[in-house]
Formats: structure tokens, sequence, C-alpha cells
């Protein structure tokens, strides 16, 4: 099964070697004809006489006029830094509506212009910057042609400045601070407008309303007038300086006072080669995770957040599946502290990708864990237009164990895997895909020790048709993976229609179909969740979604359906129960926003689920963001579980100062975790990448109410290059 996907993906990917879709969009690019200042003025003769990119095409709510909202881009360059500035004209003179003055704000809720940029011109990997329109700044990694990571910071320069008939945003990126081939003359380039007002998405090139203006696919030509500058020696050192006090009250220790320095480097090796050195690395300003009211059976996920991990980090921790990772950074310094690590990462040519990691960790004797190394190897090749072959070799080695510690599970003398994958993604994006193969090797697992995995996905404008095979053995182990399953082969279908109204309050509107089906390695039925939805858009871009489903499990392990009680269902339970869903999701475009979702229908051992999940905002812009997330799940079930309800009620506020000082507070109760959390942080961002951080943490046992531990911490990181 696995040659013939692999056949088919091929054989898909035979059409995919075409010219590049919007390769008559060029902007050619100059040098500047005189300083730039960046104030969001455009008074320089550099900008009166750079080329001018207007006639941007409208994406949503239609893909099929010009847009309504003018804008308009120029650039110019020097031998440090890309220039941009960008006239984003508004319909009427009312404020432009934005969440706050924060960093990396969601796309949706504001209005803003991002730009994409495709330095090595390989429809996957490049950079997006941007800003909303107040100022908040933008920035992230882009890969997989058209996804985002906005955890990944840099070095540069924005302003905007408010008019009463347009918002100006003018911005300076260092050569310094992107990867590109040295000597390349052509980038891809787009960019991107989003007016609530209007509720009009816009893009410089044209791009298919079921695709994000982010899709390097449809990137137009930055054309240069000579090869980009050679950014020259690069190196930066982000040294930082911690100091805090901790006391945990639950297990009665004194308070305990500690400093801490330590830092990163950054050296690039060529222009599109970076070595990430960290010595004693910190994450303290890392947000708090969002607590969940977990009914899985399954270990959940949380995303990577650590700067240190995050350039080029799709090589590593996008190998595989979301629910099959062979490796997840989390794992690294989980239980202990990150001695040491180095990475390479960036491109060795224009089809070749590579990154290696070397990571190490303490022994930790208050948990038993040992001293651990973490070894990452990572290959790329480009294939065809937009597809690429990737090969991945992770191997975690365990010593220095601490007296007691188990030499087992996640403390076993070694843990190593490899795997392939073919990636497809045609040149118009119309048809992606997947084939994976894993392998591992463990000290205490044998045989039945690899994966194999792939998917088949056609989308355009009207339909969604897409299929997905996994199969995990049963002693597949990824020590630093996230891999919560095994033992299982699993089956997913899935198709969908769209509608599109030529007049009246609904955009579009159509139905989904989804089967999805896990056997055990004997192809004996475990589970099944088949679904019916129906999603109307509205004109506004508020959506309603109805769904029925029905659900059948087979329980392969004991399972608390609680999570809470310690009361374990079975091996061998099967229960089978239908339920109903109903969600709305208001318009982006109001100060006051809010989404509804409720659930009805059966559960484990022949009970009932209610289910709430509300999210109501405010905004006073563009200074504070009110934001209240309430759970409620009430489970009906027999004896010796009975009736348990749980709520997990999570307000966070957000003020902004300035785009460079921000208060943050987050309260959590999660009933079910028996835990009330409470995190405040204040961030100064006093000059480029540098910060001051004061993070204070909380954390109380509900009932009967007590402190369980409280933490406070000053850091200062400063970001010091040549």
């Amino acid at each position: 099964m696995k040659l013939k996907l692999l056949l088919v993906l091929c054989l898909f990917s035979l059409h995919i070697c075409a010219q590049k879709i919007n390769a008559g969009f060029q902007y050619h690019i100059h040098r500047a004809a005189s300083p730039i200042k960046i104030d969001g003025i455009m008074d320089e003769p550099a900008w009166q006489n750079a080329e001018s990119a207007k006639d941007f095409y409208m994406v949503l709510p239609m893909d099929t006029s010009k847009a309504k909202v003018p804008t308009e881009v120029r650039m110019a360059y020097d031998d440090k830094n890309i220039y941009i500035i960008a006239i984003c004209y508004k319909v009427n003179s009312k404020a432009s509506m934005v969440e706050s003055l924060k960093r990396d704000f969601s796309f949706v809720k504001n209005d803003n212009f991002i730009f994409f940029m495709d330095t090595y011109n390989d429809l996957t990997n490049g950079y997006s910057f941007g800003a909303n329109a107040a100022g908040g700044e933008w920035d992230g990694t882009m890969y997989e042609g058209g996804k985002v990571d906005l955890n990944w910071t840099n070095k540069w320069e924005s302003s905007v400045k408010d008019y009463p008939d347009k918002y100006i945003f003018e911005a300076a990126i260092p050569f310094k601070a992107i990867r590109y081939k040295k000597g390349v003359s052509e980038w891809g380039i787009n960019f991107s407008r989003n007016d609530l007002r209007t509720t009009e998405k816009s893009s410089w090139t044209p791009i298919p309303r079921q695709f994000p203006t982010a899709s390097l696919a449809y990137t137009g030509t930055l054309v240069w007038d000579n090869p980009p500058p050679d950014p020259g020696q690069n190196i930066s050192l982000i040294p930082y300086l911690l100091a805090g006090v901790t006391k945990d009250y639950a297990n009665h220790k004194n308070a305990a006072f500690h400093v801490e320095a330590g830092g990163d480097a950054k050296i690039a090796v060529s222009s599109a080669l970076n070595l990430d050195l960290t010595i004693h690395p910190d994450f303290s300003q890392v947000d708090a995770d969002k607590q969940v009211t977990n009914l899985s059976r399954y270990e959940l996920f949380y995303p990577e957040t650590r700067q240190f991990f995050l350039e080029n980090g799709d090589q590593f921790n996008n190998f595989g599946y979301a629910s099959i990772r062979p490796f997840f950074s989390r794992r690294i310094g989980l239980t202990s502290n990150i001695i040491a690590g180095a990475r390479l990462s960036g491109k060795l040519d224009p089809n070749w990708r590579i990154g290696v990691m070397d990571m190490q960790t303490n022994s930790n004797a208050d948990n038993g864990v040992p001293a651990q190394n973490f070894t990452m190897i990572a290959l790329q090749r480009r294939v065809f237009a937009r597809s690429n072959i990737g090969f991945l070799f992770v191997n975690k080695e365990s010593f220095n164990y601490p007296p007691g510690a188990l030499l087992t599970g996640a403390n076993s003398k070694y843990n190593t895997n490899f795997g392939l994958e073919y990636n497809l993604a045609s040149a118009d994006n119309l048809f992606t895909g997947k084939a994976l193969f894993l392998k591992s090797f463990s000290p205490d697992k044998k045989g039945h020790d690899f994966t194999q995995a792939g998917n088949l996905q056609f989308a355009n404008k009207y339909w969604t048709i897409g299929g997905q095979y996994e199969y995990v053995g049963e002693n597949y182990n990824a020590g630093v993976g996230y891999v919560p399953r095994q033992g299982y082969i699993k089956t997913n279908s899935y198709i969908s229609r769209l509608f599109f109204p030529k007049r009246g309050i609904v955009l579009s509107h159509g139905p989904q179909l989804n089967f999805t089906d896990y056997y055990d390695v004997n192809f004996k039925p475990t589970d099944n969740r088949s679904f019916l939805s129906y999603q109307i858009t509205f004109r506004d871009r508020s959506v309603l979604t109805a769904l029925v489903e029905h659900d059948y499990v087979k329980l392969l392990m004991p399972y608390d359906p609680t999570n809470y009680t310690g009361n374990f269902l079975p091996i061998g339970n099967e229960s089978r129960w239908n339920n109903a869903e109903l969600s709305y999701f208001s318009g982006p475009q109001q100060l006051f926003t809010y989404d509804l979702t409720l659930d009805y229908g059966g559960y484990y051992a022949n009970g009932k689920k209610i289910s709430i999940a509300n999210d109501v905002g405010y905004r006073f812009q563009p200074y504070v963001n009110i934001q209240i997330a309430t759970t409620y799940n009430d489970l009906r079930l027999p004896q010796p579980w009975g009736d348990k309800a749980f709520w997990l009620v999570g307000p966070r506020i957000d003020v902004t100062m300035t785009n460079k000082f921000y208060v943050t507070g987050f309260f959590q109760y999660n009933e079910q975790g028996k835990n009330i959390n409470i995190n405040t942080r204040l961030q100064w961002r006093y000059r480029p990448a540098s910060d001051f951080f004061i993070v204070y943490t909380d954390n109380y046992l509900p009932s009967p109410f007590f402190v369980k531990n409280r933490g406070l911490v000053f850091k200062f990181t400063y970001w010091l290059n040549n």
C-alpha cells in the first residue's frame, strides 16, 4: 500500500513543473536614491523614484474582481536594508479596526498590511513582515508553502502613521535578519491587505479565495537591479541575565532566590546558512500554556515557542503528521535543564536544505531523570516545482543515572528514529499530499517498531476531497517525538462542497462529510467517528456551523471517562453514541466579538455529555484588549463516576501602551485540573529584539483554597550584532 501511494503521489507530481503561476507580476527594486528615515512619511526622493505596485486583486469575500480599497507599495534597498512603504487608503475617515498594539496580532481581527518574501524563490520557505493599522508589528518565518510561524523574531524597524484618508506603513528589514542565496537576482514577493470596514482581503497578485494570501505558490517576482548585497560578517550575541524568587507552599519549602545568566549566539556561516549556539538557555518569558479540559484518552499537544528552536524549525518539528511527530523539541528540557546546544540550519543550494542539532541536558535527582544528549539531522531535497523529499535522524542517549532511576521508558539507554517522507505540492497548490516511513530502535522494544502513512488532497474553490492512511506499529517509540497512540491503523476520507450565492447576506455555504476509522494491527475496528456538517459564511465574515456525529469506541487501554475520579472502564469496553453541535463565530470587524459552541449527545458507558464553549472579546482600541474564554462540560454517567461538571474559565487582558511596551494578565480556573493559575507579564522592548521582562506567577488549589506555589522573575535580554 505504501508503494502504491507513493506512486500515485509521484504521478500527480508530473504536472507541477510548469512555469510559476504569477511570473508575469514583477516588481523591479532599485538602490535607494537617497537615505530613508523610518517614520511613516513618504517625503524622501528615494520613494519618489521607486516603482509602484498597486491595483490589488480582491481575495475575500470573492476573488473575481479588483480590490475596492486601494493599496500602493514601493520598495528600495541600500547596503544594509530592504526598505518598504505601503500606502493603505481608507474608504472613509473612521478609525481603523485593531485589537491592540501587541506584536504578532491575529490577521483576521486587525486592519493590516503584511508582505511575504520567498528569498530562495522555491515557493516553499520565506519570511513575513508587516504591521496592523496602529503599528503593532508582525514577523515570522514561512514554511510548507504558506504557513507562518509567528514565534520567530529578529531585528528590524517599522513605523505606522495614521492620516484621515489612509495609514502608511514603512519598514527597514536588515539583510542580516534574513537568509538568502548570494548572487540570486530574483525572489518571490507578494503584498497583502486586510480591511475590516469593507470585510475585504486583497493581494497584489491574484490568489484563489480558498488559499491564504501567504501562499508562496502565487507570489510575484522581486527583480533586483543587481543581486542583493552580501550582508558580510553576521554574528549576533543575545545574552540574558535573570533574577527570581520562588516559593513552594505545597511542600512547605522556604523561598528560593536564584540568579542565572546565559545566552544565544547566531553566526551566519553564509547568507543562507546559520549556526545557532546556546548556553544555559532560559525561557521564562514564554506565556503560560492555555489550559484545557482534557476528556481525551491521549496526551495533549502544546506547540514550541522557545526562540532557539524556531528558525528553520519546520525541518525538525513538522516532519510527519500532527499526531505522528518523530521529533518534538518541547521534549528537550522538559524534565531537566539544558546545559548547551548547537544548531546548523538553512540552504546549501537552491535544492538542498540541511538541519543539524545537538543538545545536552543535565541529570535531575529530584525526579530520577538521567543526563541526556539529543542529536538530530534533517535533510530536504526539492523536487519538481514545489515538492520535496525529506530525511530525518533523531537519537537520544541517556547516562549519569541518579540513584534509583529507572532504565526504561523515557529513561532508556537510547532511542533512535530515522524517517523518509515525500511532500507533494503542485504548482497551483490544488494537489497536496505526503508519503511517510519511520523506523525506531530502542533496547526494550523490538519488532512492529515502524510507521507508514500517506495522504492526498485536492482543493479548489468549490470542492475539497481527500484521504489519509496511517499505520503505527505497537512498538514504535518516538522518544523525542509526539506520537500519542501506537498499535493502530487509521483511514480518513472527506469531501466538502461550497456554493456561492450571487446576492444576499450569505457569501458561501456548503456541506462536509468526514469518515475516520481506527483498527488494531489485525484490522479489527476499534474507533469510528463520522460526521456531516453544514457551514454558512456570511458577508460580514461571521460563520454558522451545524454538525451531527456518530462515534464508536472500543477501549484498548483502561480509561477514566472523566480523567478525574480514578475509576476506569476496562479494556474491551465498547461505547456508541450520537451527538449534535452548533457553533457561531461573529464577524471580526466589531469592537465586541464573540463565539459560542453548543454540543449535546451521548458519551462513554451510555452516558450523556453537554459542552458549552464561549469566547467573548472587547477592545478599547488600540490600547486594551479583553478576552474571556469559558468552557463548561457536564457529564452524566452511571456509578462509580456519577454526574460531573467541569468549568474552565480564562480571562485575559492585554494592555499595550505602545508597540514596544505590553502588560498581559492571564487568569485560569481549571476545575478538572484542580488549579487556579495567575500569570502576569510585563515586556518592554527597549530596542529591536532586546527586552526587559517581569513575570509573576501564582498557582492555587481551588478547594480548599490554598497557595501551591508562587514565583517572580526579572529578566533582561540584549541583542548585540556587528
